[in-house]
């Protein structure tokens, strides 16, 4: 019988478990842009546009060696609006109620995906390096799950960096290397832009007509869009970024948004890339010489370290785990984040670059916005949809567990040991920003004082019962006692008045 072998938007890879699965000589793929994905939260344009453009490339060249597809483009007549409904379509068309599919990567539409009433096989996805089974037996009877200790299982299940059972340079961890700020330098290679083609030409102007009110900027689309240009991404990332990756991987600059990063999370996320074959590259580049190990190292590890982590800790959690909110957070998510004017020149350059780019790197989201909105206050589910609309990048399977989680500490502590929340200090030694803003950092308080400053202890203390007796926060808690009480009292007042202004719709 003819089975119908569905392929998402985030699966375009040769190697897919369903196509591995299945029979080019008479079953059919099904392949679909569908207003649900594509509006269930409102994506950033350039997503929209990366991912048709992506998705219609794919499809071409499963065409181009013998597949049947069968591709429903978001405008077509008869677009069901749906993948589920889609496939019922589809099956009535070929009849058959055989379906193939590799997992999804978002609980929502794994649960949608079994209610089907048709023959449903789904199997593992294969692309990752760490299977279900295996995370959950590495988590099991474990007090606290920690990426570190799981990263060095997957150093020694792929031998990347090994030398024999001993990390090469005999530490695992090259952190302490890599938190120097940056300079501006006008030197500094961006990654390579796509150029135009009439498949992307189509799938902007469609993308222009139905999602013009969506936040973020549609053109110019400078993403690649396929595997031949994704790994022109990767190439220039190991010839001219790699070797300083490391060290300045968490610096922030105003005018440079990509500093010595790859860019290359999106086709990752998409199946364009495999994260095996990345991480050779690198690894290749360390024992030719051409990139020092604390840059490998740190890189490598956001992959199969930090990446397959995430995977694991959201389907372990399962379903429920973007709903949890331990700190009770309630506040609504500031107009800042949707473009409006703020005088935080910090939080202006990274909103600013995620609707200009659909990117930032990972200390401006984890830093800066997600910084902000737990000090804030923000109700996590608002984080969490935000950061899932607005970047290019963003799936919910790595997304959830990195705002949910790391981010916004709202799984209480599953993924991280401590919030992670900072005064105006941190900003300031990694990034200029401070420089150009309207608040001064060195402020504690007054009329200008930097909000991060007033939030942290806002926050702190607020939560005093929960984290007072963490190890790693007590510390602050006996140098906030030791102020002076009257600016203690003057502290937290000016930080209620900031957050009320918050509340207020004002320009803060």
């Amino acid at each position: 019988m003819v089975k119908l072998v569905l392929v998402l938007g985030d699966q375009l890879s040769d190697g897919l478990s369903a196509l591995s699965h299945a029979d080019p000589t008479q079953d059919v793929v099904v392949m679909a842009e569908v207003a649900s994905e594509a509006s269930y939260v409102p994506h950033h344009p350039k997503k929209i546009a990366f991912t048709f453009t992506a998705m219609r490339k794919f499809a071409a060249s499963l065409q181009a060696r013998g597949w049947r597809v069968a591709y429903t483009r978001l405008d077509d007549t008869e677009n069901a609006g749906s993948i589920p409904a889609e496939l019922l379509r589809r099956a009535e068309e070929f009849r058959t109620d055989c379906v193939l599919c590799t997992e999804p990567g978002e609980w929502r539409l794994i649960l949608a995906l079994r209610d089907l009433p048709l023959t449903l096989t789904m199997l593992e996805d294969t692309r990752f390096i760490c299977a279900h089974s295996e995370f959950e037996a590495w988590a099991e009877g474990r007090k606290s799950l920690r990426m570190e200790y799981f990263y060095r299982e997957m150093r020694r299940k792929t031998g990347l960096l090994m030398e024999g059972d001993k990390p090469a340079g005999g530490k695992w961890n090259f952190d302490h290397d890599n938190r120097k700020p940056a300079k501006g330098d006008l030197f500094r290679n961006a990654p390579p832009e796509a150029q135009g083609n009439p498949v992307l030409d189509e799938v902007l102007d469609l993308v222009e007509t139905r999602f013009p009110d969506n936040f973020g900027t549609l053109r110019p689309l400078r993403f690649q869009t396929d595997r031949a240009g994704a790994l022109r991404v990767l190439d220039h990332f190991i010839t001219h970024a790699l070797p300083d990756f490391g060290t300045y991987q968490d610096a922030m600059l105003t005018d440079d948004p990509y500093l010595y990063h790859a860019v290359i999370g999106l086709y990752l996320n998409a199946g364009l890339l495999d994260p095996l074959e990345v991480c050779a590259r690198a690894a290749k580049a360390y024992d030719n010489g051409r990139a020092p190990l604390n840059s490998v190292e740190g890189f490598i590890r956001q992959i199969i370290g930090w990446r397959e982590f995430m995977r694991g800790i959201y389907f372990l959690e399962g379903p429920d785990y973007t709903g949890r909110n331990t700190l009770a957070h309630d506040r609504v998510l500031p107009d800042l984040f949707w473009g409006a004017e703020t005088r935080m020149n910090c939080l202006k350059n990274a909103v600013g670059q995620t609707r200009d780019l659909a990117y930032a790197h990972h200390i401006q989201r984890l830093m800066v916005t997600g910084n902000f909105a737990l000090l804030a206050g923000v109700d996590p589910a608002h984080v969490h949809e935000w950061y899932l609309a607005v970047y290019a990048d963003a799936y919910e399977w790595v997304e959830a567990p990195n705002v949910i989680g790391m981010s916004q500490f709202a799984d209480g502590g599953v993924v991280g040991s401590k919030p992670y929340v900072s005064s105006g200090a941190y900003i300031d030694r990694m990034s200029d920003y401070c420089k150009s803003c309207d608040y001064r950092v060195k402020d504690k308080t007054g009329p200008r004082a930097c909000p991060f400053n007033l939030l942290y202890w806002h926050f702190l203390i607020r939560h005093r019962d929960r984290f007072s007796q963490n190890p790693r926060m007590a510390q602050m808690y006996r140098t906030f006692d030791r102020m002076d009480p009257d600016r203690r009292r003057t502290v937290l007042a000016e930080a209620d008045t900031f957050l009320q202004r918050l509340d207020d719709g004002e320009t803060v």
